[in-house]
């Protein structure tokens, strides 16, 4: 007959058993990246269009998607080495790298798959969130709250922002003959000035009402 004693041990190790098979469960299971939109999607797009090194990618990305999915460039190396790990991308050591540890990340067919999976889901509208909007019902319910200078000043922000994508259309799709990726490029800057010049132009209306009271 087993003693309480060794029933007990029995039970105990049984116990921690359990919570090592949960801790290799974790450490070994097979890494996931999030389903849904993430920058993950954005590196992928980016590499495909040009493998590179985790700099180079980063300054491209800035000037490039990186206008409408910003990301800094911590996250972006955090990212590609996520990304590697699962199989995505593969990097080898640059050809200038000297003795530095600069290496180039390309992608690799699965990559590839996991892009054309989530191009092929539906997504969802932009979420828009404007913390100003929030003010001027403040400055509805409370009465004027001298918000003319910040919105002028978000004016100003939006009039350099169409600036930078006017100029960036006159070099890059000023040519009468364009491809169709430099054709879709050029519409995605579109959406850009659009929405710069419906701000522009709401501000200022907004601006005159504000002036008036």
């Amino acid at each position: 007959m087993v003693s309480r004693g060794t029933l007990c041990n029995w039970l105990r190790s049984l116990g921690e058993l359990k919570n090592l098979c949960n801790q290799l469960h974790r450490v070994f299971s097979p890494i996931r990246l999030e389903p849904t939109m993430a920058l993950s999607h954005a590196l992928l797009i980016s590499l495909i269009e040009k493998s590179s090194s985790g700099y180079d990618l980063a300054r491209r990305f800035d000037k490039s998607i990186g206008y409408f999915w910003h990301a800094t460039h911590q996250q972006i190396y955090r990212e590609l080495g996520r990304m590697e790990t699962a199989g995505w991308i593969e990097s080898s050591i640059a050809p200038d790298a000297g003795k530095t540890r600069k290496r180039i990340y390309r992608v690799l067919p699965a990559g590839q798959t996991e892009l054309q999976r989530w191009v092929a889901e539906p997504c969802d509208l932009m979420d828009l969130r404007d913390e100003f909007m929030v003010r001027l019902r403040a400055d509805a319910a409370l009465g004027s709250l001298n918000l003319a200078p910040e919105l002028q000043r978000r004016i100003t922000l939006h009039e350099e922002k169409l600036a930078l994508y006017r100029e960036i259309e006159q070099r890059d799709f000023a040519a009468p003959e364009l491809s169709r990726a430099a054709r879709i490029h050029h519409m995605i800057l579109k959406k850009g000035i659009l929405f710069e010049e419906a701000s522009i132009a709401w501000g200022r209306e907004m601006l005159d009402l504000l002036l008036k009271e």
